[in-house]
Protein backbone atom coordinates (compact mmCIF):
# COMPACT_ATOMS: atom_id res chain seq x y z
CA UNK A 1 0.00 0.00 0.00
CA UNK A 2 1.03 3.63 -0.45
CA UNK A 3 3.16 5.18 2.13
CA UNK A 4 1.13 7.84 4.54
CA UNK A 5 2.19 9.81 7.07
CA UNK A 6 6.05 9.31 6.40
CA UNK A 7 6.12 5.97 7.47
CA UNK A 8 6.39 2.53 5.97
CA UNK A 9 5.19 -0.57 7.04
CA UNK A 10 4.12 1.38 10.26
CA UNK A 11 7.43 2.46 11.13
CA UNK A 12 7.81 6.11 11.15
CA UNK A 13 10.61 7.95 9.26
CA UNK A 14 13.15 10.30 11.52
CA UNK A 15 14.90 13.09 10.27
CA UNK A 16 18.62 13.59 10.92
CA UNK A 17 20.34 16.71 11.86
CA UNK A 18 24.05 16.87 12.22
CA UNK A 19 26.23 19.13 14.06
CA UNK A 20 29.98 20.56 12.47
CA UNK A 21 32.01 17.92 14.42
CA UNK A 22 29.26 14.89 13.44
CA UNK A 23 29.91 16.10 9.97
CA UNK A 24 33.67 16.65 10.25
CA UNK A 25 33.68 12.70 12.10
CA UNK A 26 31.41 11.52 8.88
CA UNK A 27 34.46 13.19 6.45
CA UNK A 28 36.93 11.39 7.98
CA UNK A 29 35.40 7.81 7.80
CA UNK A 30 34.68 8.40 4.01
CA UNK A 31 38.38 9.00 3.70
CA UNK A 32 39.48 6.16 5.41
CA UNK A 33 36.96 3.96 3.48
CA UNK A 34 38.09 5.46 -0.08
CA UNK A 35 41.65 4.35 1.35
CA UNK A 36 40.66 0.77 1.82
CA UNK A 37 38.84 0.96 -1.19
CA UNK A 38 42.16 1.92 -2.97
CA UNK A 39 44.11 -0.74 -1.44
CA UNK A 40 42.07 -3.83 -2.55
CA UNK A 41 41.96 -2.22 -5.79
CA UNK A 42 45.19 -2.28 -5.93
CA UNK A 43 45.21 -6.44 -4.59
CA UNK A 44 42.86 -7.21 -6.96
CA UNK A 45 44.56 -5.73 -9.95
CA UNK A 46 47.94 -7.84 -9.54
CA UNK A 47 45.04 -10.71 -10.38
CA UNK A 48 46.20 -13.00 -7.37
CA UNK A 49 42.76 -13.88 -5.10
CA UNK A 50 44.51 -16.35 -2.79
CA UNK A 51 46.28 -13.56 -0.36
CA UNK A 52 44.48 -13.55 3.45
CA UNK A 53 44.64 -10.14 3.32
CA UNK A 54 42.11 -9.77 0.10
CA UNK A 55 39.88 -11.69 1.92
CA UNK A 56 40.32 -9.37 5.14
CA UNK A 57 39.81 -6.26 3.68
CA UNK A 58 36.46 -7.14 2.03
CA UNK A 59 35.06 -7.86 5.16
CA UNK A 60 35.82 -4.67 6.31
CA UNK A 61 34.47 -3.03 3.85
CA UNK A 62 31.32 -4.84 3.54
CA UNK A 63 30.91 -3.88 6.82
CA UNK A 64 31.15 -0.51 6.10
CA UNK A 65 28.77 -0.57 3.15
CA UNK A 66 27.05 -3.87 2.11
CA UNK A 67 25.73 -2.59 -0.64
CA UNK A 68 29.09 -2.76 -2.90
CA UNK A 69 28.41 -5.72 -5.24
CA UNK A 70 32.17 -5.95 -6.79
CA UNK A 71 34.01 -6.25 -3.55
CA UNK A 72 31.26 -9.42 -2.82
CA UNK A 73 32.54 -10.63 -5.97
CA UNK A 74 35.73 -10.02 -4.60
CA UNK A 75 35.49 -12.02 -1.73
CA UNK A 76 33.55 -15.04 -3.68
CA UNK A 77 37.10 -15.01 -6.24
CA UNK A 78 38.87 -15.02 -2.54
CA UNK A 79 37.10 -18.18 -1.53
CA UNK A 80 37.04 -20.32 -4.93
CA UNK A 81 40.83 -19.20 -5.19
CA UNK A 82 42.35 -21.24 -2.30
CA UNK A 83 40.41 -20.61 1.24
CA UNK A 84 38.14 -23.54 -0.10
CA UNK A 85 39.52 -26.82 -0.36
CA UNK A 86 39.28 -27.01 -3.36
CA UNK A 87 40.85 -24.31 -5.54
CA UNK A 88 41.71 -23.26 -9.21
CA UNK A 89 45.96 -22.95 -10.24
CA UNK A 90 45.15 -20.03 -12.57
CA UNK A 91 42.60 -20.98 -14.80
CA UNK A 92 41.59 -18.21 -17.41
CA UNK A 93 37.88 -17.11 -17.19
CA UNK A 94 37.88 -16.24 -20.88
CA UNK A 95 37.96 -20.20 -21.59
CA UNK A 96 34.39 -22.13 -22.30
CA UNK A 97 33.61 -24.67 -19.80
CA UNK A 98 31.11 -27.16 -20.58
CA UNK A 99 27.39 -27.66 -18.40
CA UNK A 100 26.42 -30.21 -15.81
CA UNK A 101 24.48 -31.66 -13.47
CA UNK A 102 25.04 -29.88 -10.04
CA UNK A 103 26.51 -32.85 -8.96
CA UNK A 104 29.19 -32.83 -11.48
CA UNK A 105 29.46 -28.64 -11.87
CA UNK A 106 30.44 -26.74 -14.47
CA UNK A 107 29.94 -23.26 -15.56
CA UNK A 108 29.66 -21.41 -18.67
CA UNK A 109 31.32 -17.97 -19.14
CA UNK A 110 32.19 -15.77 -22.28
CA UNK A 111 34.84 -13.21 -20.66
CA UNK A 112 36.35 -12.05 -17.44
CA UNK A 113 33.47 -9.63 -16.97
CA UNK A 114 30.90 -12.13 -17.16
CA UNK A 115 32.80 -14.03 -14.44
CA UNK A 116 33.63 -11.31 -12.35
CA UNK A 117 30.27 -10.12 -11.34
CA UNK A 118 28.04 -13.00 -11.79
CA UNK A 119 26.07 -13.97 -8.18
CA UNK A 120 27.03 -17.76 -9.10
CA UNK A 121 30.71 -17.37 -9.13
CA UNK A 122 31.93 -20.88 -10.02
CA UNK A 123 33.84 -22.94 -7.27
CA UNK A 124 37.21 -23.70 -9.26
CA UNK A 125 37.26 -20.09 -11.46
CA UNK A 126 35.21 -21.76 -14.61
CA UNK A 127 37.43 -23.91 -15.61
CA UNK A 128 37.23 -27.31 -13.41
CA UNK A 129 34.80 -29.81 -12.94
CA UNK A 130 34.57 -31.22 -9.19
CA UNK A 131 32.71 -34.36 -8.74
CA UNK A 132 31.19 -35.60 -5.46
CA UNK A 133 34.16 -38.14 -5.70
CA UNK A 134 36.84 -35.22 -5.22
CA UNK A 135 38.16 -36.17 -8.58
CA UNK A 136 39.70 -32.85 -9.94
CA UNK A 137 39.95 -32.49 -14.07
CA UNK A 138 40.88 -29.53 -15.81
CA UNK A 139 38.78 -29.52 -18.73
CA UNK A 140 40.25 -26.73 -20.82
CA UNK A 141 43.46 -28.90 -21.84
CA UNK A 142 44.21 -31.38 -24.12
CA UNK A 143 46.53 -33.35 -21.64
CA UNK A 144 43.79 -33.63 -19.18
CA UNK A 145 45.16 -34.46 -16.01
CA UNK A 146 43.13 -36.38 -13.23
CA UNK A 147 44.11 -36.13 -9.85
CA UNK A 148 44.64 -38.86 -7.47
CA UNK A 149 41.51 -39.65 -5.54
CA UNK A 150 41.90 -37.74 -1.57
CA UNK A 151 42.35 -40.37 1.18
CA UNK A 152 39.68 -40.56 3.63
CA UNK A 153 41.60 -38.28 6.41
CA UNK A 154 42.37 -36.10 3.79
CA UNK A 155 38.50 -35.95 2.53
CA UNK A 156 37.40 -35.31 5.96
CA UNK A 157 39.98 -32.46 7.08
CA UNK A 158 39.06 -30.80 3.89
CA UNK A 159 35.07 -31.31 4.51
CA UNK A 160 36.07 -29.73 7.68
CA UNK A 161 38.26 -26.60 6.80
CA UNK A 162 35.12 -25.47 4.52
CA UNK A 163 32.24 -26.51 6.61
CA UNK A 164 34.34 -24.16 8.60
CA UNK A 165 33.97 -21.71 6.30
CA UNK A 166 30.75 -21.40 5.11
CA UNK A 167 29.63 -22.00 8.71
CA UNK A 168 31.64 -18.53 9.32
CA UNK A 169 30.54 -16.78 5.98
CA UNK A 170 27.06 -17.19 7.10
CA UNK A 171 27.43 -16.03 10.74
CA UNK A 172 29.16 -13.16 8.68
CA UNK A 173 26.10 -12.02 6.43
CA UNK A 174 23.50 -12.53 9.27
CA UNK A 175 25.13 -9.84 11.05
CA UNK A 176 24.87 -7.20 8.21
CA UNK A 177 21.14 -8.40 7.35
CA UNK A 178 19.88 -7.35 11.21
CA UNK A 179 21.75 -3.84 10.12
CA UNK A 180 20.58 -4.30 6.58
CA UNK A 181 17.67 -6.86 5.76
CA UNK A 182 16.72 -5.68 2.50
CA UNK A 183 20.09 -5.16 0.82
CA UNK A 184 20.21 -7.55 -2.48
CA UNK A 185 23.89 -8.14 -2.33
CA UNK A 186 23.56 -10.04 1.05
CA UNK A 187 20.86 -12.23 0.34
CA UNK A 188 22.28 -13.07 -3.39
CA UNK A 189 26.22 -13.73 -1.40
CA UNK A 190 24.40 -15.54 1.64
CA UNK A 191 23.07 -18.09 -1.38
CA UNK A 192 25.82 -18.33 -3.41
CA UNK A 193 27.63 -19.41 0.29
CA UNK A 194 24.82 -22.32 0.78
CA UNK A 195 25.46 -23.23 -2.81
CA UNK A 196 28.71 -24.11 -2.27
CA UNK A 197 27.99 -26.38 0.15
CA UNK A 198 26.13 -28.58 -2.25
CA UNK A 199 29.15 -28.12 -4.20
CA UNK A 200 31.76 -29.08 -1.26
CA UNK A 201 29.84 -31.08 1.51
CA UNK A 202 27.94 -34.28 1.52
CA UNK A 203 24.38 -34.16 1.29
CA UNK A 204 23.54 -35.06 4.99
CA UNK A 205 26.03 -32.15 5.74
CA UNK A 206 24.50 -29.76 3.40
CA UNK A 207 21.17 -30.79 3.81
CA UNK A 208 21.40 -29.67 7.56
CA UNK A 209 22.53 -26.20 6.18
CA UNK A 210 19.90 -25.62 4.38
CA UNK A 211 17.33 -26.46 6.96
CA UNK A 212 19.26 -24.34 9.73
CA UNK A 213 18.91 -21.26 6.83
CA UNK A 214 14.91 -21.65 7.18
CA UNK A 215 14.79 -21.35 10.82
CA UNK A 216 16.60 -18.11 9.71
CA UNK A 217 14.40 -17.25 7.23
CA UNK A 218 11.59 -17.22 9.38
CA UNK A 219 13.82 -15.75 11.95
CA UNK A 220 14.41 -12.42 9.94
CA UNK A 221 10.47 -12.78 9.13
CA UNK A 222 9.32 -12.70 12.80
CA UNK A 223 11.10 -9.32 12.74
CA UNK A 224 9.84 -7.67 9.78
CA UNK A 225 6.84 -9.80 8.58
CA UNK A 226 5.89 -8.14 4.78
CA UNK A 227 10.02 -8.17 4.02
CA UNK A 228 9.76 -9.65 0.51
CA UNK A 229 13.54 -10.25 -0.04
CA UNK A 230 13.11 -12.61 3.39
CA UNK A 231 9.79 -14.36 1.48
CA UNK A 232 11.05 -14.60 -1.82
CA UNK A 233 14.54 -15.83 -0.14
CA UNK A 234 12.22 -18.44 2.07
CA UNK A 235 10.82 -19.67 -1.21
CA UNK A 236 13.72 -20.41 -2.91
CA UNK A 237 15.67 -22.24 0.30
CA UNK A 238 12.30 -24.39 0.06
CA UNK A 239 12.96 -25.44 -3.47
CA UNK A 240 16.00 -26.92 -2.86
CA UNK A 241 14.81 -28.63 0.49
CA UNK A 242 12.88 -30.23 -1.73
CA UNK A 243 15.26 -30.58 -4.19
CA UNK A 244 16.74 -34.17 -5.44
CA UNK A 245 20.44 -32.67 -4.57
CA UNK A 246 19.32 -32.56 -0.79
CA UNK A 247 16.95 -35.93 -0.99
CA UNK A 248 14.08 -33.32 0.07
CA UNK A 249 10.37 -34.33 0.26
CA UNK A 250 7.60 -32.16 -0.73
CA UNK A 251 7.08 -29.20 2.49
CA UNK A 252 4.19 -27.80 0.55
CA UNK A 253 1.84 -28.60 3.41
CA UNK A 254 4.40 -26.67 5.77
CA UNK A 255 4.96 -23.70 4.11
CA UNK A 256 1.09 -23.50 3.41
CA UNK A 257 0.49 -23.43 7.49
CA UNK A 258 3.15 -20.90 7.77
CA UNK A 259 1.11 -18.72 5.75
CA UNK A 260 -1.75 -19.21 7.40
CA UNK A 261 0.28 -18.18 10.97
CA UNK A 262 1.49 -15.46 9.11
CA UNK A 263 -1.76 -13.87 8.15
CA UNK A 264 -3.01 -14.19 11.29
CA UNK A 265 -0.46 -12.52 12.65
CA UNK A 266 -1.16 -9.68 9.86
CA UNK A 267 -4.12 -9.49 7.59
CA UNK A 268 -1.83 -6.51 5.54
CA UNK A 269 0.61 -9.67 4.53
CA UNK A 270 0.85 -9.13 1.28
CA UNK A 271 3.52 -11.74 0.57
CA UNK A 272 1.90 -14.05 2.68
CA UNK A 273 -1.07 -14.03 0.68
CA UNK A 274 1.12 -14.14 -2.41
CA UNK A 275 2.71 -17.24 -1.41
CA UNK A 276 -0.59 -19.22 -0.34
CA UNK A 277 -1.37 -18.40 -3.72
CA UNK A 278 1.33 -20.17 -5.68
CA UNK A 279 1.16 -23.33 -3.12
CA UNK A 280 -2.52 -23.97 -3.71
CA UNK A 281 -1.91 -25.88 -7.47
CA UNK A 282 0.35 -28.36 -5.83
CA UNK A 283 -0.97 -28.47 -2.01
CA UNK A 284 -4.28 -30.12 -3.70
CA UNK A 285 -2.69 -31.87 -6.44
CA UNK A 286 -0.32 -33.66 -3.73
CA UNK A 287 -3.44 -34.04 -1.39
CA UNK A 288 -4.91 -36.14 -4.49
CA UNK A 289 -7.84 -33.62 -4.31
CA UNK A 290 -11.16 -34.67 -6.06
CA UNK A 291 -14.32 -32.31 -6.90
CA UNK A 292 -15.86 -31.90 -3.45
CA UNK A 293 -12.43 -31.43 -1.56
CA UNK A 294 -11.43 -28.70 -4.45
CA UNK A 295 -15.07 -26.87 -4.12
CA UNK A 296 -14.60 -27.30 0.00
CA UNK A 297 -11.29 -25.47 -0.15
CA UNK A 298 -12.41 -22.96 -2.60
CA UNK A 299 -15.33 -22.12 -0.53
CA UNK A 300 -12.83 -21.87 2.85
CA UNK A 301 -10.83 -19.73 0.88
CA UNK A 302 -13.69 -17.22 -0.40
CA UNK A 303 -15.33 -17.28 3.14
CA UNK A 304 -11.72 -16.62 4.90
CA UNK A 305 -11.23 -13.89 2.40
CA UNK A 306 -14.50 -12.00 3.11
CA UNK A 307 -14.10 -12.49 7.03
CA UNK A 308 -10.85 -10.37 6.25
CA UNK A 309 -12.11 -7.73 4.28
CA UNK A 310 -15.14 -7.33 6.56
CA UNK A 311 -12.47 -6.05 9.09
CA UNK A 312 -9.79 -4.51 6.67
CA UNK A 313 -12.23 -3.39 3.62
CA UNK A 314 -9.38 -0.74 2.50
CA UNK A 315 -6.48 -3.17 2.45
CA UNK A 316 -4.79 -3.77 -0.92
CA UNK A 317 -3.24 -6.82 -0.04
CA UNK A 318 -6.76 -8.41 1.30
CA UNK A 319 -8.58 -7.46 -2.57
CA UNK A 320 -5.30 -8.48 -4.70
CA UNK A 321 -5.99 -12.36 -3.03
CA UNK A 322 -9.91 -11.77 -3.45
CA UNK A 323 -8.60 -11.10 -7.13
CA UNK A 324 -6.84 -14.09 -7.64
CA UNK A 325 -9.75 -16.61 -6.36
CA UNK A 326 -12.19 -15.21 -8.54
CA UNK A 327 -10.11 -14.87 -11.18
CA UNK A 328 -9.67 -18.57 -11.37
CA UNK A 329 -13.69 -18.66 -11.69
CA UNK A 330 -13.35 -15.97 -14.61
CA UNK A 331 -10.42 -16.79 -16.53
CA UNK A 332 -9.50 -20.27 -15.45
CA UNK A 333 -7.19 -20.91 -18.30
CA UNK A 334 -4.74 -18.37 -17.46
CA UNK A 335 -3.70 -19.82 -14.31
CA UNK A 336 -3.82 -23.32 -12.52
CA UNK A 337 -7.54 -23.75 -11.35
CA UNK A 338 -8.46 -24.99 -8.00
CA UNK A 339 -11.77 -26.32 -9.44
CA UNK A 340 -11.37 -26.73 -13.00
CA UNK A 341 -14.23 -28.96 -12.98
CA UNK A 342 -16.70 -26.24 -12.23
CA UNK A 343 -19.63 -25.74 -15.06
CA UNK A 344 -19.80 -22.66 -16.50
CA UNK A 345 -23.12 -21.96 -14.28
CA UNK A 346 -21.60 -22.88 -11.44
CA UNK A 347 -18.80 -20.13 -11.86
CA UNK A 348 -21.81 -17.52 -12.50
CA UNK A 349 -23.53 -19.00 -9.12
CA UNK A 350 -19.61 -18.01 -7.67
CA UNK A 351 -18.99 -14.83 -8.83
CA UNK A 352 -22.55 -13.21 -8.56
CA UNK A 353 -22.42 -14.69 -4.69
CA UNK A 354 -18.97 -12.51 -4.53
CA UNK A 355 -20.66 -9.62 -6.29
CA UNK A 356 -23.95 -9.15 -3.83
CA UNK A 357 -21.21 -9.95 -0.28
CA UNK A 358 -19.23 -7.12 -1.87
CA UNK A 359 -22.58 -4.63 -2.05
CA UNK A 360 -23.32 -5.46 1.33
CA UNK A 361 -19.55 -4.16 2.01
CA UNK A 362 -20.14 -1.03 0.22
CA UNK A 363 -23.40 -0.16 2.42
CA UNK A 364 -21.02 0.36 5.30
CA UNK A 365 -17.87 1.70 3.30
CA UNK A 366 -19.22 3.86 0.57
CA UNK A 367 -15.99 5.80 -0.08
CA UNK A 368 -13.66 2.79 -0.03
CA UNK A 369 -12.32 2.58 -3.72
CA UNK A 370 -11.38 -0.75 -3.90
CA UNK A 371 -14.68 -1.80 -3.26
CA UNK A 372 -16.08 -0.09 -6.39
CA UNK A 373 -13.11 -1.02 -8.47
CA UNK A 374 -13.80 -5.03 -7.49
CA UNK A 375 -17.54 -4.95 -8.12
CA UNK A 376 -16.32 -2.79 -11.46
CA UNK A 377 -14.65 -5.43 -12.59
CA UNK A 378 -16.19 -8.37 -11.05
CA UNK A 379 -19.73 -7.04 -13.25
CA UNK A 380 -17.44 -7.14 -16.05
CA UNK A 381 -16.23 -10.63 -15.64
CA UNK A 382 -19.63 -11.58 -14.96
CA UNK A 383 -20.75 -10.25 -18.66
CA UNK A 384 -17.39 -12.31 -20.04
CA UNK A 385 -18.76 -15.72 -18.18
CA UNK A 386 -22.13 -15.46 -19.77
CA UNK A 387 -20.77 -13.79 -22.96
CA UNK A 388 -23.13 -11.27 -23.11
CA UNK A 389 -23.13 -7.32 -22.73
CA UNK A 390 -24.22 -5.58 -19.51
CA UNK A 391 -27.91 -5.63 -18.64
CA UNK A 392 -29.66 -2.27 -17.40
CA UNK A 393 -29.43 -2.46 -14.44
CA UNK A 394 -25.96 -3.95 -14.01
CA UNK A 395 -25.21 -0.69 -16.69
CA UNK A 396 -26.40 1.78 -14.23
CA UNK A 397 -24.18 0.36 -11.95
CA UNK A 398 -21.07 0.50 -13.83
CA UNK A 399 -21.93 3.99 -14.43
CA UNK A 400 -22.41 4.41 -10.85
CA UNK A 401 -19.43 2.99 -9.63
CA UNK A 402 -17.14 4.44 -12.57
CA UNK A 403 -18.86 8.13 -11.18
CA UNK A 404 -17.51 7.34 -7.80
CA UNK A 405 -13.98 6.49 -8.75
CA UNK A 406 -13.70 9.44 -10.63
CA UNK A 407 -14.56 11.28 -6.81
CA UNK A 408 -12.28 8.70 -5.15
CA UNK A 409 -9.62 8.64 -6.97
CA UNK A 410 -8.99 11.44 -9.56
CA UNK A 411 -5.12 10.89 -10.37
CA UNK A 412 -6.08 7.92 -12.85
CA UNK A 413 -8.70 10.34 -14.30
CA UNK A 414 -7.56 9.02 -17.36
CA UNK A 415 -8.30 5.37 -16.78
CA UNK A 416 -12.12 5.92 -15.78
CA UNK A 417 -12.75 8.01 -18.58
CA UNK A 418 -11.30 5.29 -20.89
CA UNK A 419 -13.50 2.79 -19.35
CA UNK A 420 -16.37 4.93 -20.02
CA UNK A 421 -15.19 5.49 -23.61
CA UNK A 422 -14.88 1.30 -24.60
CA UNK A 423 -17.75 0.31 -22.38
CA UNK A 424 -20.50 2.60 -23.50
CA UNK A 425 -20.80 4.09 -20.19
CA UNK A 426 -21.19 7.95 -20.73
CA UNK A 427 -24.93 8.04 -20.66
CA UNK A 428 -28.00 6.90 -18.74
CA UNK A 429 -30.31 5.95 -21.63
CA UNK A 430 -30.90 2.75 -22.29
CA UNK A 431 -29.08 1.18 -24.95
CA UNK A 432 -27.95 4.67 -25.44
CA UNK A 433 -24.03 4.19 -25.65
CA UNK A 434 -23.40 1.38 -27.62
CA UNK A 435 -18.96 0.75 -27.86
CA UNK A 436 -19.19 -2.81 -25.53
CA UNK A 437 -16.39 -4.43 -26.55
Amino acid sequence: MADQGGSQHGIARTTRTRTPAQKQQDLERIQKYRELESHLRQLVSSSDYSRRETFDLTTTLLKLNPEYYTVWNVRRRTLTSGLFSRRSDGCSCSRACSSSSRSDTTTTCSDESSCSYSTRTPHSQACRRIGRSGIIADQGSDDTAVAQEPTEREDGEAQKKDLDIITSELSFTFGLLLKSPKCYWIWSYRLWTLDQSILLLPVEKAKKIWQDELGLASKMLSMDRRNFHAWGYRRHVVSQLESRELGGDSLVESEFAYTDRMIRADLSNFSAWHSRSTLIPRLLDERGAGEDERRAFLDAELTQIREALNVGPDDQSLWYYHQFLVDNLVSPVRRPTIVPTLTVDQRVDYLLKEITEIKDLLEDYEDVKLIHEALLEYTLGLCQLEKRKPLEHERQDLISWVKKLKELDPMRMGRWVDLERDYGLTELLPGGGGGWL
